[in-house]
C-alpha cells in the first residue's frame, strides 16, 4: 500500500487525543511561569525524534531489554493515569528540580512523547503503513509547536477559570484513555 489520506486521518486524530496538547495547555501554561520561557522548537523537535526513532526502534528496544509491548503499554497506562489524576485532582505528583530544562523534561518527554504516546504508536503500527504515521507524527508535532508557541495568547484568552475546566474535562478524557490502554493489554501479561 502506502499513502492513505484515511490512515493518516485516523493516526493523526488517534495521537491527537493521546498526545492532548490542548489539555496539557494548564501544564503548560504553570512551567511558563515558573520558568519564564519554553524553547518551542527544542521541545517540538525533540519530540517528533523521540517518536519517530520509537516507531522504527520502539520494539527491537523493548525486546533487548526483556519488555513485551503489554508490559509498556500497561506502564504507560499507568503514567497517563497519574497525568490525569494530577490534571482532574489539582495535585501535584510530577516534581522536577531542574526547571531550566522545561523544553525537554516534561514537555518533550514524558508530556508529548511520553509512555503512552510511545505505546500508541507501536500499537497503530501494526494497522497503519509507517509513510502515514510519520505524517500523522509531523502533523502533531506542527500543532504541538504551535500551542507551545502561542501559550501565552492561550492564557490570556481562556483566563484561569478556563483553562481549569479544559483541564479537568481533559484530565477525564485521558483518565478514559489510561483505563482503555491498560483494560487492552493486562490481558497479555498474564497470557
Amino acid at each position: 500500500m502506502g499513502f492513505d489520506l484515511r490512515e493518516i486521518f485516523t493516526a493523526t486524530m488517534v495521537l491527537f487525543a493521546v498526545i492532548d496538547i490542548i489539555g496539557s495547555i494548564p501544564i503548560i501554561i504553570d512551567l511558563r511561569s515558573k520558568v519564564g520561557h519554553i524553547h518551542s522548537e527544542k521541545a517540538s523537535i525533540v519530540s517528533g525524534i523521540l517518536m519517530i526513532a520509537f516507531l522504527f526502534v520502539g520494539e527491537t528496544i523493548l525486546s533487548l531489554i526483556g519488555i513485551d509491548i503489554n508490559s509498556f503499554a500497561v506502564a504507560g497506562a499507568f503514567v497517563l493515569f497519574f497525568l490525569a489524576l494530577e490534571m482532574i485532582l489539582g495535585i501535584k505528583l510530577y516534581r522536577d528540580e531542574n526547571l531550566e530544562s522545561s523544553s525537554i523534561v516534561p514537555i518533550a518527554f514524558p508530556l508529548i512523547a511520553g509512555a503512552g504516546t510511545m505505546t500508541t504508536i507501536l500499537s497503530i503500527r501494526a494497522e497503519f503503513q509507517t509513510i502515514n504515521i510519520i505524517i500523522a507524527i509531523v502533523l502533531n508535532i506542527i500543532l504541538v509547536y504551535g500551542v507551545l508557541k502561542s501559550s501565552a495568547r492561550i492564557e490570556r484568552f481562556l483566563t484561569k477559570n478556563g483553562l481549569s475546566v479544559i483541564r479537568k474535562v481533559f484530565g477525564v478524557v485521558l483518565l478514559a484513555i489510561a483505563v482503555k490502554l491498560f483494560a487492552a493489554n493486562v490481558k497479555g501479561l498474564f497470557a
